[in-house]
């Protein structure tokens, strides 16, 4: 695995276990973390529960041989971020890896202006003169996204994967309504506007 990430341009750093694990982090600036359940001393649950406990929210990919619904589920409610189960598709890990940064980069990028408009990350809100509104979170994701990239055209399957993950029961209907939503909230804002482009998927134009 270390081979295919370093081919890929990644830098590596390894640890034996979750307590190794935490003092790299000490002295290492990391990006993202890919993590088996199975070491000995801590094991992987213990280490993602410890690192969220501390609100440190570095992207954890769960990379595991175990493979039952229970110890996804375990995984997800202590914070995990995408899972996998072993043996590992190379292929689709830096693809995981590759999403995983980008949704990490919208996130540390925190906040967005766009003419009059101000988009807040942490506090899910679009704010306009004395107009703000508090947004549901994936609405509030997708419409970030798009306005992150203005012009840029983004596939329902790119959506759905950076929005609402790879795993997720998302549907092409899913995406549509929540554009469609954020269409109708935002209809009276002269700065942006959400425009499908057929048969590719959506891209925001600021206008």
């Amino acid at each position: 695995m270390n081979a295919v990430l370093k081919r890929a341009g990644y830098e590596v750093l390894t640890a034996e276990n979750g307590i190794q694990a935490l003092e790299v982090l000490e002295i290492q600036h990391i990006d993202l973390i890919i993590l088996d359940i199975m070491m000995p001393g801590m094991d992987g649950y213990e280490f993602a529960e410890e690192l969220r406990n501390a609100n440190n929210m570095i992207p954890i990919l769960m990379a595991t041989a175990k493979q039952l619904p229970e110890d996804k589920k375990k995984g997800f409610r202590l914070g995990t971020d995408d899972y996998m189960t072993k043996p590992v598709d190379t292929q689709e890990m830096l693809l995981r890896i590759q999403a995983l940064l980008r949704r990490s980069q919208i996130v540390s990028a925190r906040k967005l202006i766009v003419g009059k408009v101000i988009l807040d990350f942490d506090a899910l809100t679009v704010t306009r003169d004395n107009e703000k509104q508090t947004l549901p979170k994936k609405e509030f994701h997708l419409l970030y996204k798009l306005l992150s990239y203005p012009e840029r055209i983004f596939t329902r399957i790119q959506l759905m994967d950076e929005i609402w993950g790879m795993d997720s029961e998302t549907t092409d209907t899913t995406v549509n309504v929540h554009i469609n939503r954020l269409r109708k909230r935002f209809e009276s804002y002269p700065e942006f506007e959400l425009m499908s482009v057929r048969g590719l998927g959506y891209k925001a134009v600021r206008t």
